[in-house]
């Protein structure tokens, strides 16, 4: 986790120093260990470290070679393969920071470079050879990269923020991102909420010069069609449990104590265990643990998860730590950054989490974000053995799935077999027709008409939500979940998140390796034995303690959440209402009105309301600040 930042002038203008010092100013917090400068005529770059692996404890960026000038917040994890492509074997290994490696992959491969690169990755390099500006970012977003394109202006920065104070970049509200937002829609893959700066995508590479128009480019994608066979089932445990400690294994690479999150859940106690494996005999694994001791009985037991939880405490190795999370706000820490307003109702937690490990003189944290999208639940291979007339092997599925789950096979059969083939289709034709007709979808929503008729929201939301279609295969909707924008932009959030404590967060579930291999197991690996997420659990035997494997549920945060807000927040709420200037130009009055009266005036905990009021109060308090409330 560092910050980079770079201009260039097209027009050949000489870059101001002290116009990059002010936007590595502007990012400190990502990067207490040192600030750097470069400028060479209309190009420049600055850094902002902060130090993670041994590596970067020795480096200095911007990093020069000749002609060739990089900056970069990276971590690349097949250093080892690297190394014997690019011939670096007479170098020490461990003076070859992760920045020279990159540009090294840059001078062999040129454009070509990002697709040899596995780990969490963005970066700039300029080529004073070509006299181009060469930038990337890693399959999955995990490492954010901004940008503003105007004229013979080309500017970037790790968060907007910076890019705000550089003379020539406008500060225009993007109502389209406004109407996203209302609308809780994160699929939006490259606008922000200021119109002349953009997101570059994940897994895209930018290139731009005085000769080389701009142009992003895909360097990487799943593959939906690829499928791996082997010859069992312990064949394919063993091949998925190589990879996963693979990816935890490369994520410990820190001069620093290493911590993760534990909330009891399947994916985040499974990271846990094998960290802690590998860490065995060198140093403890710090956890982090959000409780709830004060809810009320009848919402603390869809949320606490201490007896999971506590059966890895317990493990030689583990250093716990637990966070009250029923003491944190959950709207104060949304709106210390002003780069966008943010409708995350758990990231307090997290943000909880963070502190506490920041505390304790950590900088990397593990999180098991979103296991559930890379290994799939499985689910859908019910939907298919209906689809291909397997009743047998379905009758046996839902039996298993039945007992394993708890649930009644009536309604898993009405989730995976009726819904999906009979329901998801006619929805899926009305929305269409609805298009057609120019019927908005978008009427009981909170966005206003203005944004839904003017700015033809309905219609751009339509086009994303659709460009990659419905499918009954299973592979096919995981692919679609895996290749959704909506991940990267929540690793947009998250990466702010930890920036602010000068952590950097590593999500072993978002490791390229795995998300291709488990995209390409065969459907019942995914749901072996009737079991969710099946490949995992069997492949956690020995690793995980027996309860947490083979656990049936996962915990419900949105409880706390509800009273919190509520509580802490009822004058906010009501300051909005009695003077909601600057949002009554984007929302829908009426809908706003109702889930106040419903949410505030008649305490009716209803989660559907408080997102409604949460997505109107941190838009309120983000245009208020950032735009003086005229807009």
């Amino acid at each position: 986790m560092s910050a980079i930042v770079g201009l260039y002038y097209l027009d050949q203008r000489p870059v101001d120093a002290a116009i990059l010092s002010k936007m590595i100013d502007v990012l400190a917090h990502r990067g207490p260990d040192g600030r750097h400068v470069w400028c060479d005529r209309n190009i420049g770059f600055g850094h902002s470290m902060l130090w993670t692996t041994p590596e970067s404890i020795h480096e200095q960026l911007p990093f020069t070679k000749g002609e060739l000038v990089i900056t970069a917040d990276a971590r690349i994890d097949n250093r080892k393969d690297l190394i014997e492509a690019l011939e670096l074997g007479n170098y020490p290994a461990e003076k070859l920071s992760d920045s020279q490696l990159i540009l090294a992959a840059y001078e062999k491969w040129q454009e070509h470079c990002p697709e040899k690169l596995i780990g969490d990755f963005s970066f700039a390099i300029w080529d004073g050879y070509q006299q181009k500006l060469f930038c990337a970012r890693d399959p999955m977003g995990i490492k954010p990269f901004y940008y503003h394109c105007s004229g013979q202006l080309f500017c970037f920065a790790s968060e907007i923020k910076a890019l705000l104070g550089v003379p020539g970049v406008p500060q225009q509200l993007n109502e389209l991102k406004v109407g996203c937002h209302l609308a809780l829609f994160g699929e939006e893959p490259i606008q922000t909420f200021y119109q002349d700066v953009l997101k570059l995508q994940a897994g895209h590479y930018l290139q731009i010069g005085h000769t080389h128009p701009l142009k992003t480019e895909r360097y990487w994608s799943l593959d939906p069609h690829r499928e791996n066979r082997l010859s069992s089932d312990d064949e394919y445990t063993d091949a998925f449990l190589e990879i996963f400690t693979e990816a935890v294994r490369c994520r410990l690479r820190s001069a620093f104590p290493i911590s993760s999150t534990l909330s009891g859940g399947l994916d985040s106690s499974s990271i846990a265990c094998v960290a802690r494996k590998l860490l065995a005999g060198r140093q403890n694994l710090h956890t982090f643990s959000a409780i709830f001791p004060s809810l009320p009985l009848a919402e603390r037991q869809w949320i606490d998860e201490r007896h999971y939880m506590d059966a890895v405490k317990q493990l030689e190795g583990i250093e716990a730590h637990d966070v009250r999370a029923d003491q944190l706000n959950p709207l104060i820490n949304l709106l210390w950054q002003d780069d966008e307003p943010i409708c995350a109702p758990n990231l307090y937690i997290h943000q909880g989490l963070y502190q506490s490990a920041q505390n304790q003189g950590v900088r990397v944290f593990l999180d098991g974000i979103d296991g559930d999208s890379t290994l799939s639940h499985g689910w859908p291979y019910l939907t298919e053995l209906a689809y291909t007339g397997h009743w047998r092997t379905l009758a046996k599925l839902v039996t298993a799935s039945a007992r394993n789950h708890r649930i009644s096979r009536k309604s898993i059969v009405q989730q995976q077999v009726f819904y999906p083939l009979l329901v998801e289709p006619l929805a899926t034709i009305w929305q269409h027709l609805c298009h057609l007709a120019n019927c908005h979808f978008l009427g009981d929503t909170l966005v206003g008409d203005r944004l839904t008729q003017t700015m033809g929201l309905a219609d751009y939301m339509y086009t994303l939500s659709h460009n990659q279609g419905r499918s009954i295969s299973p592979r096919q909707q995981h692919w679609s979940g895996l290749s959704s924008a909506f991940y990267p932009n929540v690793m947009e959030i998250t990466d702010k998140a930890t920036a602010r404590f000068s952590l950097e967060g590593r999500y072993p579930f978002f490791d390229r390796r795995l998300m291709e291999f488990c995209l390409a197991l065969p459907s019942d690996q995914k749901f072996r034995n009737g079991w969710s997420r099946g490949i995992l659990r069997f492949a956690m035997t020995d690793i995980l303690p027996s309860e947490v494997q083979w656990r049936r549920g996962k915990g419900q945060l949105g409880a706390n959440f509800i009273r919190r807000f509520l509580a802490l927040e009822k004058d906010t709420l009501g300051s909005m209402m009695q003077s909601p200037e600057s949002i009554h130009p984007y929302v829908n009055k009426s809908t706003l009105q109702s889930a106040y009266d419903n949410y505030v005036v008649s305490n009716k905990s209803n989660g559907d309301d408080a997102m409604t009021l949460l997505s109107a109060v941190t838009l309120s308090k983000w245009l208020e600040q950032s735009f003086s409330g005229a807009v």
